[in-house]
């Protein structure tokens, strides 16, 4: 088909009739209506915290375990059969208790044999002293030899030390007798019982009968970092460290403390030291063994500039918060952190206290973008 150049002419024409109303200054054009163009960029909401200046305790978290007060096994110190247990597994028992009885006649019959011993020495010593006197003057009348008396004066001291050995025996078999009685020697819980009445026990055996515990008060050990010991020795000269104790899953108010030792060597092997705090456990919330969550306050820091932690974020250059400004929109500004604690982060440089930052919604924020504040993080209180 042969097609004229008026045709084409007329053609072209019409495309571009049809073309203006897109391209007309009084339209938004194709791209506009699709919302192509850039115009305004639309507010990101997001949540902020307010900078707040108040005192801010310095705390070391670390793990430790739960350490009986004292710890004592309890064993026979003579043989004998075992008479009576006069406690329950598990009992709280007070120092001085009776807790176990041996059979005493035995003893009983050994004290009685010793005490006549010494009477029978004891009478004989008082003879041969009489005899001495008696000597001494027949002596003197030239009557008995000196031969003579000093044999009734070394049977004299003879028997004196035969009575001395014999208070000595006495006051073994009473001693061995109170070995029959075992009383608690402090105060404590008992732990699992070894023997019941009936078995025979032995002296000294290496198995205890029971062991005793006393958990209250109480120490809980931990271990700290050796670059937080000069920190340490210096608030524990200075009175202020409190140490807290938590059993895990506990959601009660924790055990206060006060360190009672600090080791006198580093641990070359894991680069900390040993630290021991005591605990007056009148509730017996923590137990002998049991692992327990620790917070160590070395001091308080009266004007920390605090911010919560989820407005601190990291980047190449850094660390760094999204400060809203008056306008509404953003600004990125470099931190230096100083120390986190938990949700709240105390700010060294780059803040002051009435700033706004944003707490959550940082990644679709660049440095001047527009915000809308959807709700405002509650500062914690330390």
């Amino acid at each position: 088909m042969h097609v004229t150049r008026g045709v084409w002419f007329g053609l072209i024409a019409g495309a571009l009739a049809l073309a203006a109303p897109a391209c007309s200054p009084g339209g938004e054009g194709v791209a506009a209506q699709k919302g192509g163009g850039r115009g305004q960029d639309p507010a990101v909401p997001v949540t902020v915290a307010t900078v707040v200046q108040k005192p801010m305790p310095i705390r070391t978290n670390v793990i430790g375990s739960a350490e009986a007060f004292s710890t004592v096994a309890i064993r026979a110190q003579i043989t004998g059969e075992l008479t009576s247990v006069n406690f329950k597994e598990g009992d709280d028992v007070a120092k001085g208790q009776v807790l176990f009885t041996l059979d005493r006649r035995p003893l009983e019959a050994a004290l009685q044999q010793a005490q006549a011993n010494l009477a029978r020495d004891q009478a004989q010593a008082a003879n041969a002293r009489a005899q001495t006197v008696r000597y001494d003057d027949l002596e003197k009348r030239g009557i008995a030899t000196r031969e003579q008396v000093d044999q009734i004066r070394t049977n004299a001291a003879a028997l004196d030390a035969t009575v001395g050995a014999d208070k000595a025996a006495v006051e073994n078999a009473r001693v061995q007798l109170e070995y029959a009685t075992i009383p608690a020697p402090i105060d404590g819980r008992t732990g699992a019982l070894m023997v019941h009445a009936g078995n025979l026990v032995r002296a000294n055996d290496t198995t205890a009968l029971v062991v005793i515990n006393k958990i209250a008060p109480i120490y809980v050990s931990f271990a700290i970092p050796e670059a937080q010991l000069a920190a340490l020795k210096r608030y524990t000269a200075e009175g202020t460290i409190k140490v807290e104790a938590r059993p895990p899953n506990d959601d009660g108010p924790a055990s206060d403390g006060h360190i009672t030792f600090i080791d006198n060597a580093v641990d070359a092997t894991t680069g900390t030291i040993k630290v021991k705090a005591e605990f007056p456990n009148a509730d017996h919330r923590l137990w002998p063994g049991q692992f327990v969550n620790v917070v160590v306050t070395l001091t308080t820091e009266p004007s920390a500039i605090v911010v919560p932690t989820a407005a601190v974020q990291s980047g190449p250059q850094g660390q760094y918060v999204f400060v809203v400004k008056p306008d509404q929109t953003v600004e990125l500004r470099p931190i230096t952190v100083q120390r986190a604690a938990a949700d709240q982060t105390v700010i060294q440089t780059g803040l002051k206290a009435g700033e706004i930052v944003v707490t959550d919604g940082q990644l679709r924020l660049i440095a001047g973008s527009r915000i809308s504040v959807k709700t405002a993080t509650r500062q914690v209180e330390p």
